[in-house]
């Protein structure tokens, strides 16, 4: 499919950036949005840019129709949810055989598989992409991750290689994901991985500032050296961080007020709906059974914050008890060396658990995920974007490519954790002491030992599980130890004492 026309549907910020690197790859581009502001304001971009003869806009979705040739090719950019159902609708009185639609959208994987089912007698292609890495990468070159069948994938990509990010070796960061709703699954999937590594590092930032009392200049320093190599080595969020603590505010007096001092404490895009992925990370590990605790802290750690005022009468009604300490350290350089490598060892677990998230649901609808396509295009472009990782995961794969098991069965994954355990416990340790805020941080140190544990306490809970429901459990010494009912006869049922209700 040659592409050379294009229609967008949805102008606001990641629309209205891709409308402009398509632009600037020398596709033209119809916008349509009901928001007239949005469109002015792109059409302002494009004439900044020098490229408003490549964009134009539409009044309705026959004219955005019939401003394209056939076969037509759209783009939705859209808030999750019903919209994208109203916009297939409207649509498709204009449709024909042959037309493709890209959603770009933050989507549940299930409304993408919904639309598809719609679309294919049509025969009009539908796919669901992931397009990661904000607003700037939206501009100059995103992840993608589109899912879909491979026919209709295959007709867009050579268009998607274009403008997608590249890697360092200038490979595309873009790949067929799978059939059905693959592409959004593991976009979402991204997302949840992102919410894990975000908390952890900003519980980092807290440990220094309010435990260390460092500076906002200090702790960029810090960041910026540990992205410039060893385990943190290029890695996105560790690099935008820096930038955060550097960034000071031109409008304040003499210009030396750091912006970061006047951000409010509350992370509102879960609570308001805006952004559905990190909550739908959540439910799916939930109904496929899979632990991802460094993600899952991470995220409720997200929505307690996001009611600061019902925080603040909690924290009048403690009497003002949680504060945090002040930490002591005797070597304060040996310490940051265990907070990098915590942050590290916090982050890969990220990445092993939504990873094994993935493999779960591949086995759930056959898509043949293919991991090391997974981690190609995480490698540039995206938020979770970290070289030392991609590298150690992408190798894993390679040497292992039949794995589809946790990847801490990984000896090359298990050797990094054991090597940074040492560090990630000292950090948990010290926080509690100063009673730091490290939900994900204090996650993934709990993950790493019960997961590799031969002798849980849930033995307990398994007999009390029999003792008031007749449940049944293995033995010490029989079955395989995979996760299935137990066969041995009650033992505890006969002696449970009856329950009197009053």
């Amino acid at each position: 499919m040659d592409i050379k026309k294009i229609a967008m549907i949805g102008a606001g910020s990641m629309g209205g950036m891709m409308s402009l690197l398509f632009a600037e790859l020398g596709t033209d581009v119809v916008v349509y949005d009901p928001s007239e502001a949005n469109v002015n304001k792109l059409k302002q971009k494009a004439k900044d840019t020098g490229l408003e003869t490549k964009i134009t806009s539409a009044k309705d979705y026959e004219a955005l129709c019939k401003a394209l040739p056939s076969p037509k090719v759209f783009f939705f950019s859209l808030p999750h949810g019903t919209v994208g159902d109203k916009t297939v609708e409207n649509l498709k009185p204009f449709l024909k055989s042959g037309d493709l639609i890209l959603d770009a959208s933050n989507e549940h994987y299930a409304n993408t598989e919904r639309r598809q089912k719609i679309c294919e007698p049509m025969g009009v292609h539908y796919i669901g992409s992931g397009v990661s890495g904000g607003y700037q990468s939206a501009r100059h070159g995103p992840s993608m991750s589109p899912g879909g069948t491979k026919e209709a994938v295959e007709k867009i990509m050579p268009f998607l290689e274009k403008v997608a990010a590249k890697d360092n070796e200038g490979k595309p960061c873009v790949a067929w994901m799978g059939e059905g709703g693959a592409g959004h699954y593991v976009k979402m999937v991204h997302n949840g991985i992102e919410q894990g590594m975000m908390s952890a590092l900003c519980e980092v930032w807290g440990i220094m500032n309010k435990s260390l009392g460092m500076g906002y200049e200090e702790i960029g320093n810090v960041f910026a050296e540990w992205d410039s190599s060893g385990e943190l080595l290029r890695n996105f969020l560790v690099s935008i961080g820096a930038d955060i603590c550097h960034t000071k505010d031109p409008q304040s007096k003499n210009g030396s007020e750091y912006v970061l001092a006047e951000v409010k404490d509350k992370v509102v895009q879960d609570v308001d709906e805006s952004e559905g992925t990190g909550t739908w990370t959540i439910e799916e590990a939930a109904r496929l059974h899979v632990s991802i605790p460094t993600i899952a802290a991470a995220h409720l750690f997200r929505c307690a914050s996001a009611d600061a005022a019902q925080r603040a009468l909690i924290h009048k009604s403690l009497e003002g008890h949680i504060r945090v300490g002040q930490i002591s350290v005797p070597d304060k350089a040996a310490f940051l060396e265990d907070l990098r490598k915590a942050t590290f060892a916090a982050f890969l677990m990220a990445f092993v658990q939504g990873l094994d998230l993935l493999a779960h649901i591949d086995r759930e609808k056959h898509w043949g995920l293919d991991f090391s396509h997974i981690i190609q295009i995480w490698r540039g472009g995206c938020i979770i974007q970290s070289d030392y990782i991609s590298d150690l995961l992408g190798g894993v794969y390679a040497h292992h490519a039949h794995l589809r098991g946790s990847l801490l069965t990984a000896h090359e994954v298990g050797h990094q954790l054991l090597r940074c355990y040492p560090a990630l416990k000292n950090v948990v340790l010290k926080a509690v002491e100063a009673d730091a805020h490290i939900p994900s941080l204090s996650a993934s140190w709990s993950y790493y030992r019960y997961s590799g544990s031969v002798d849980l306490p849930t033995q307990f809970m398994e007999a009390e599980l029999d003792y008031f429901g007749n449940h049944m459990f293995d033995l010490k010494g029989s079955g395989n130890g995979k996760p299935v009912t137990g066969r041995s006869t009650p033992l505890f049922c006969a002696a449970a004492p009856a329950i009197v209700v009053a």
